[in-house]
């Protein structure tokens, strides 16, 4: 099922044989440099979490979700996004993304991205719109600012801290927009 389309890029739910690709991508030390250090997502963890966890969301969460991000001229899957609930701040939804690093310096994490928050403001009914990362990582900052969200505050990601990672390694940044700032930037 398609949900959407972008001059490049055709979004459409998981499906369970995604496996390979999610593999794939999550393999690169560079995709996943500000994700978990460069240390890949095993195989199994996507079998047994993570891709029953998206197919079970997508069922429960329609208008919501995670959706493999495929080129429309060749059909091959580039990437994931999502936007789903924020799972810090109740009421707000989650802008997300990953590309393989073959499409990075394209714009096509901008075009998603865009994409995504005109459907969830449009389509899925959002009242805000926000996006994280940690603050290092200035190639996700640029997105984020190009669709159109703004800087809202410092954090430090909780579960790192427990981990025992130091606040300096996992200091990160939210970035949000509102419905009506949206609307406003569209007049």
């Amino acid at each position: 099922m398609i949900l959407l389309e972008t001059e490049r890029l055709r979004f459409r739910r998981f499906v369970a044989e995604d496996i390979d690709r999610l593999v794939e991508l999550d393999s690169d030390p560079e995709v996943m440099r500000y994700i978990t250090y460069g240390q890949p997502t095993p195989r199994e963890r996507y079998e047994r979490e993570i891709i029953p966890r998206w197919l079970a969301f997508q069922d429960t969460m329609p208008l919501l979700g995670y959706w493999a991000a495929a080129s429309r001229k060749a059909g091959e899957v580039v990437g994931w996004f999502h936007l789903r609930p924020d799972r810090f701040d109740a009421g707000e939804q989650e802008l997300g993304y990953r590309l393989r690093r073959s499409e990075w310096g394209r714009g096509l994490a901008t075009e998603g991205g865009r994409a995504l928050v005109a459907y969830g403001f449009e389509r899925a009914g959002a009242d805000k719109i926000s996006a994280r990362t940690l603050a290092a990582n200035a190639g996700s900052r640029r997105v984020m600012e190009k669709c159109g969200l703004a800087f809202e505050c410092d954090f430090v990601y909780p579960e790192d801290i427990l981990a025992g990672r130091t606040e300096a390694e996992r200091a990160a940044v939210k970035y949000s927009i509102t419905r009506p700032r949206w609307i406003a930037q569209r007049a």
